[in-house]
């Protein structure tokens, strides 16, 4: 089972977008160390990178709309607080 997402066995843990999110940023930071360097292998790599932004920003928004969804079906998660998940197997 995931460290990183809130579950019932992880109540301190974090939404899918903001875990995609954080993860978006550290890539951003690397890109930015590595703009300048005209190297081949740091072009390929800021290259892939690019991609790779474009791919989490996608997953940020489908992670987003399934907690949109969640919240609109069945009101506000309360994992955080010990609550029972709100689709799943019970």
């Amino acid at each position: 089972m995931s460290h990183y997402l809130v579950t019932e066995e992880n109540p301190e843990g974090k939404k899918l977008e903001d875990v995609l999110s954080m993860i978006r940023k550290d890539i951003l930071d690397r890109c930015a160390l590595i703009t300048d360097d005209p190297r081949a292998e740091a072009k390929a790599v800021l290259t892939n990178n690019m991609r790779i932004l474009n791919l989490l920003t996608d997953a940020v928004l489908l992670a987003e709309d399934s907690t949109n969804i969640l919240d609109k079906a069945f009101g506000p998660s309360q994992a955080s607080k010990g609550g029972p998940p709100r689709i799943g197997h019970l």
